[in-house]
């Protein structure tokens, strides 16, 4: 006993008849059903190409369109052919035109032999189908679909929901329990024969001619009648996105589909040299008992589809820019915000660059340039510090920065005079570690030369900002690790908590602060908060400041580290 083949073609004609040619040379059978819509002069070729080989036979063509019962008429006819023309075939495999033999027609002969009444079909209840991506499961089986989805794609989807608007449905036949699976199948001649034989196959035929896409359940559900022994999976390697669309195979793809050990793969890029001259040139098993394992491929297909959806964490392409809150990770890497430490403490950015170890900016969203480190214009990816070009899209510049430095950790300085568009993206990026000063942005007012009127109007106009900034910071959403002290509170204990800040930039290093910066000169800072609350401004995020000259530090009687003056 063998194996025979039904092969269903419709284009690239040369490579079906290399594939028929390696099958029937490999003592195969093959009958081979040309697509009536081929034109006669190409068909007239392709089957002239093949006259040579007196087991390879052409069956009544069928003109076969996507998702109609056609091509179940093409397998039909294909099958009965086989049946009735090659009694040695033992199993009958249903295969495509863009189908490549990766194994020895003896190799799988082989297989079948040591399992001559087992039936190899993907066949799975409605329920536990999992594939079908943007089609329908239960309902294909119930409804009417009286117009192709391919060419009337409109009256397809109002006619179904017509249909389910007023409860239409089609009753299945009794005894039939509706499975789907790929239509690539290999059946044992026993479990064939029985279904194209059935006396009820006409009403079956009928049924199965009004659902959908029934070239993927016809076979897979009538199997269920006659096997006695179903492996519920295919014998042909055939891999699809998450749009259910087929990957195609390249000659690239050689070394994973030798390790893959299956039969038969689909689909193949017909101008994949390499691979056809490779697999058709085999005549000899190399080991005729290895067992298909398409796990091997599996794996790298699942990864490849994730990467594919989802991407890499903070990485937006033009080839798959997600929708807004669906991104795989805001950002691509954990980084840090400073607000109100430089206008608090002299020489901040260095200091913290000495004991962080990382890249302190300045002011990125500063509204006269992007203050890259070290005063640079132009950062890694060619960033400029050009603020027109960092405001037509601030997220997006945030992100190319933290990508583009990746493996060094980032950190900059904010502030509410600056370009406030990244609040909500900073809050809900879980990269984020935001530390703020709250009422810090006082201290440069403080020390303006300006009138005291105009300071004051820009007083009220920057704790609004950062007020609304600490509303977001402190919403049910935040995902960010944030942390919020008045001005007061801070410079009451600066050494402890920034050692908690350093120790969370860098939590395997065991080094333990020996100084904090400079504070700025505070001498009279209370007396300015009380002739802002004289001009009718009252001050609300600064903490509660002394009146008289001095502002007062850290008390040496706690026993707290001393801030340098």
């Amino acid at each position: 006993m063998t194996v025979g083949f039904v092969m269903m073609c419709h284009a690239e004609l040369d490579r079906a008849a290399q594939v028929a040619r390696f099958w029937a040379e490999g003592g195969a059978p093959v009958v081979i059903h040309v697509d009536r819509r081929v034109d006669a002069l190409a068909n007239t070729k392709f089957q002239r190409s093949l006259a040579d080989l007196a087991n390879v036979s052409f069956s009544r063509r069928f003109k076969c369109e996507w998702g109609t019962w056609s091509l179940v008429a093409a397998a039909q006819a294909g099958a009965e052919q086989m049946l009735a023309r090659h009694p040695e075939a033992g199993h009958v495999f249903l295969a495509s035109g863009s189908c490549l033999p990766l194994r020895p027609v003896q190799d799988l002969a082989a297989y079948l032999a040591a399992r001559p009444h087992t039936d190899f079909i993907e066949s799975v209840t409605t329920a536990d189908v999992g594939w079908t991506i943007g089609g329908l499961d239960e309902e294909r089986f119930t409804l009417h679909f009286p117009f192709s989805w391919k060419r009337h794609r409109r009256l397809f989807d109002r006619y179904v929901a017509l249909q389910r608007r007023f409860g239409l449905r089609r009753k299945v036949p009794d005894g039939l329990a509706p499975h789907m699976g790929s239509q690539w199948w290999c059946l044992s001649r026993r479990t064939l024969a029985s279904i194209l034989q059935d006396p009820e196959r006409p009403a079956y035929d009928d049924y199965f001619a009004k659902v959908w896409i029934p070239d993927e359940s016809y076979f897979q559900t009538l199997t269920r009648l006659y096997a006695t022994n179903v492996e519920s999976r295919s014998l042909t390697l055939s891999k699809f996105d998450y749009q259910g669309k087929p990957h195609l195979f390249y000659d690239d793809h050689l070394q994973l589909l030798r390790r893959s050990n299956c039969f038969v793969a689909r689909k193949i890029w017909p101008r994949a040299d390499r691979l056809y001259s490779a697999f058709l040139a085999q005549r000899s098993a190399i080991d005729a008992t290895a067992e298909p394992d398409p796990v091997k491929i599996d794996r790298l297909f699942t990864k490849a589809v994730e990467r594919r959806t989802t991407g890499r964490p903070g990485l937006y392409m033009q080839s798959r820019f997600p929708h807004r809150d669906r991104e795989n990770g805001k950002t691509s890497a954990p980084y840090s915000v400073f607000q109100g430490f430089t206008d608090l403490f002299e020489n901040f950015d260095g200091w913290l660059a000495k004991y962080a170890g990382a890249r302190v900016h300045g002011h990125l969203f500063a509204p006269e340039r992007a203050g890259f480190a070290g005063g640079e214009s132009v950062f890694a990816g060619c960033l400029t510090d050009s603020a027109t070009l960092r405001d037509y899209n601030p997220q997006a510049f945030l992100t190319n920065l933290i990508w583009n430095s990746r493996g060094e950790r980032q950190c900059f300085q904010f502030s509410p005079r600056d370009n406030q568009a990244c609040n909500w993206f900073l809050a809900t990026d879980p990269n984020a570690q935001i530390s703020v000063i709250s009422g810090a942005w006082a201290v440069p007012l403080f020390r303006s030369p300006e009138s005291f009127a105009v300071t004051r109007r820009e007083a009220a106009r920057l704790q609004k900002i950062e007020l609304d900034q600490i509303n977001i910071l402190r919403s049910m959403y935040v995902k960010a690790r944030v942390r919020i002290w008045t001005m007061a509170d801070f410079i009451e204990n600066p050494m402890e908590l920034m050692q908690t800040i350093i120790d969370e930039i860098s939590p395997r290093s065991t080094r333990r602060l020996a100084e904090v910066p400079r504070l700025v000169d505070l001498t009279g800072f209370g007396r300015f908060l009380q002739n802002l609350k004289n001009q009718g401004m009252q001050p609300r995020l600064m903490g509660e400041f002394p009146v008289g000259d001095d502002a007062q530090g850290p008390s040496p009687q706690r026993g707290r580290p001393y801030i340098v003056r």
